[in-house]
């Protein structure tokens, strides 16, 4: 397994955009916030996505790595991307930040919208390079993590983890959640994702 420890005054405006490769963001854009997959942008730019449960920090990471702090809008209280946003990095490729999972105060139909919503995208979009699955540092492996990283790995979708929060939590702290998170994925996986930290 390939860890990796990232600091944001390290990365400045250079991104994390596949596995090992990393590049220069120069030019940023807001295109669109779709309800489904079928109004998203045409497929025709590699395409990278950012999920989590609600409240991991989706929305700050896309602004760090991008440099623009108000790309993504950010909020305290969970639940409030609810669409598929897209961006335009360097005129070449497409961030997405997808609806966060869990927690969100909003009703049971709501949530089976943004369920089927998110997995229609997953599924389907075609120019889907890679999935960062977003997990908060500060907590011990959570069920609903666990379930939803093994149902990309059953689906062979490509996905990277990334531990956020970590500069809230000790070192000590933040490194057993992530060998306990490693730990409890070792029980169906073979060979664990890349995984930053």
């Amino acid at each position: 397994t390939n860890v990796i420890r990232i600091k944001d005054n390290i990365l400045g405006s250079m991104c994390i955009c596949g596995t090992f490769a990393i590049m220069e963001v120069k030019a940023t854009e807001y295109l669109i916030s779709s309800p489904d997959v079928s109004s998203c942008p045409k497929p025709n730019l590699p395409e990278i996505a950012f999920i989590g449960r609600s409240n991991v920090g989706k929305s700050s990471l896309i602004n760090m790595l991008s440099n623009k702090k108000e790309l993504a809008k950010v909020s305290s209280s969970p639940g409030k991307t609810q669409m598929i946003n897209h961006f335009l990095i360097n005129k070449n490729m497409y961030w997405v930040d997808l609806p966060g999972y869990g927690f969100a105060k909003v009703s049971q139909t709501k949530r089976g919208t943004w369920t089927k919503m998110i997995w229609n995208y997953i599924e389907s979009r075609e120019n889907l390079q890679t999935l960062f699955v977003l997990l908060d540092s500060r907590h011990t492996p959570q069920r609903m993590d666990i379930e939803f990283v093994n149902k990309l790995g059953e689906k062979a979708i490509p996905l990277t983890l990334i531990f956020t929060k970590a500069d809230k939590e000790s070192q000590r702290e933040v490194s057993e959640n992530v060998r306990l998170f490693k730990q409890a994925l070792l029980k169906t996986w073979e060979e664990l994702p890349t995984i930053f930290i």
